[in-house]
């Protein structure tokens, strides 16, 4: 009987089906990396800054405030961790806050969005270039006009007829995580993509003129800034990115009615549109984050610490009476699989609260609380100042691993985890005043010498001058 194949013929089909596997294979490996190429972040000019002096005439523009409303917003302002050097919206240094217009808000995310761009372009010039990106999402809370930013982007930017545009509002301080994560989903159906991801928010048009308590905290935190940050998900550009996304968790905690209403957009009874932040904020941020690091922490700790997290907690289950209370803290060690951590720079409670929650140092959650100093809440661009800090002092080497944590209205807890690929030292946003860094911040807030009797509890009046 003769055969169908010759053993020439067999060897070469067996070939050829060993190669496609093998490219198969390569391929939707490839699809799945997700390379950070270059950020830039926003720095304002020096007359957009916020000083001591600039923030007391914004508050004491304020008609609708009471004498212990100005003691409450001025007590909040000493002990807020902001610093000289944050910027503000145009409408509101020009004396406009209670009257913004559409203007305004072009105006704001044009300067921001552009400015970014415009940088990582030149920086990445001979790369890329803006015809070669295939995604662009672009995410701004509070301002989702028609046509939208991200049409602004591709008109500016002259961008290609068949870029995937994802625009994104609501989603408040975690939405660069969360568009970190549609962009490494896309990813997956595409090879050889490059992708933008633009984190901003609008101040100016959404600055609170009212003299509720909850919803003035929003003008003391919350400055202008933001970021752009370009990826590709392309291997040979391994060698020229800065880092490689190792994993994204996204947790959402909206179903439970405090954890859904303690941040959101909304007026108070005068009428007064704001951003109201509430006391369950903390106890919701906590509840989210903890979902989130349940399925984050096994992708990214050793098994070995894992294992003996899991023999302690089932031991001091049997060792605690009834009715004695469990230590707090997280209980891992985190930095047998992480060396860095990139906290969201929302206020000082928060830095602190997630700080003393996952036992880290002081040295840890110091670029969170620089960052914080330096350019205040930039809602969803605020990581990126963080991540600007650590590699500014040139904390970043080869090989460690950031674990990028944010919160967000909804409310959501979104993180992800970043490779490092090469030691990092550029000085970026952070170039004029690094070397000032943390020195500055322990520099007592200006407010405390002139307003220094706004602590006294024994006082019911409050004196402006």
């Amino acid at each position: 009987m003769e055969l169908f194949f010759s053993l020439p013929s067999l060897f070469l089909l067996s070939s050829l089906f060993v190669f496609y596997i093998s490219k198969f294979i390569l391929k939707k490996r490839n699809q799945r990396n997700c390379f950070m190429l270059h950020y830039e972040c926003y720095k304002g000019k020096d007359e957009r800054k916020l000083n001591t002096e600039t923030c007391a005439k914004v508050v004491q523009r304020n008609k609708n405030l009471g004498l212990e409303e100005y003691r409450f917003l001025l007590r909040t302002m000493v002990s807020s961790g902001i610093g000289e050097e944050t910027y503000g919206p145009i409408n509101v240094l020009e004396g406009r806050e209670d009257s913004p217009s559409l203007h305004d808000a072009y105006s704001e995310m044009d300067e921001i969005m552009f400015d970014t761009l415009d940088k990582l372009f030149h920086k990445t010039k001979g790369l890329i270039s803006p015809s070669d990106i295939d995604i662009l999402v672009v995410n701004v809370s509070l301002f989702a006009p028609s046509p939208s930013l991200t049409s602004r982007v591709i008109n500016r930017y002259k961008l290609r007829e068949d870029i995937k545009s994802f625009n994104l509002s609501g989603l408040g301080c975690s939405a660069s995580v969360i568009s970190i994560d549609i962009v490494q989903r896309i990813f997956e159906t595409r090879e050889n993509a490059f992708a933008l991801v633009v984190s901003t928010e609008t101040m100016g048009p959404h600055w609170y003129c009212g003299k509720d308590r909850s919803m003035m905290l929003s003008n003391c935190l919350f400055r202008a800034g933001g970021s752009s940050v370009l990826l590709t998900n392309s291997a040979r550009f391994k060698n020229r990115a800065l880092m490689k996304l190792v994993t994204v968790v996204r947790a959402h905690v909206g179903a439970d009615d405090e954890a859904y209403s303690c941040c959101m957009q909304m007026e108070d009874k005068d009428g007064h549109p704001g951003f109201l932040l509430t006391k369950y904020l903390k106890k919701a941020a906590a509840r989210a984050l903890t979902k989130n690091l349940q399925v984050l922490l096994p992708r990214v700790l050793p098994v070995k610490e894992l294992i003996c997290y899991a023999i302690v907690r089932a031991l001091k289950k049997r060792t605690t009476t009834k009715g004695e209370t469990a230590s707090s803290g997280i209980g891992l060690n985190l930095k047998s699989g992480l060396q860095h951590f990139c906290i969201h720079p929302g206020g000082r409670a928060i830095i602190e609260g997630v700080g003393k929650s996952l036992g880290l140092t002081e040295f840890d959650i110091e670029p969170a609380r620089m960052a914080l100093h330096r350019f205040g809440n930039t809602s969803s661009g605020g990581l990126w100042y963080v991540l600007g800090y650590m590699e500014a002092k040139k904390r970043l080497k080869k090989g460690e691993k950031i674990l990028m944590m944010s919160m967000g209205a909804g409310f959501e807890s979104n993180n992800c985890v970043w490779e490092v690929l090469k030691d990092l030292g550029d000085k970026n946003v952070w170039e004029d005043s690094i070397d000032r860094y943390p020195e500055l911040s322990r520099t007592p807030n200006p407010f405390i010498e002139k307003y220094d009797w706004i602590n006294d509890d024994t006082m019911s009046f409050v004196r402006v001058d």
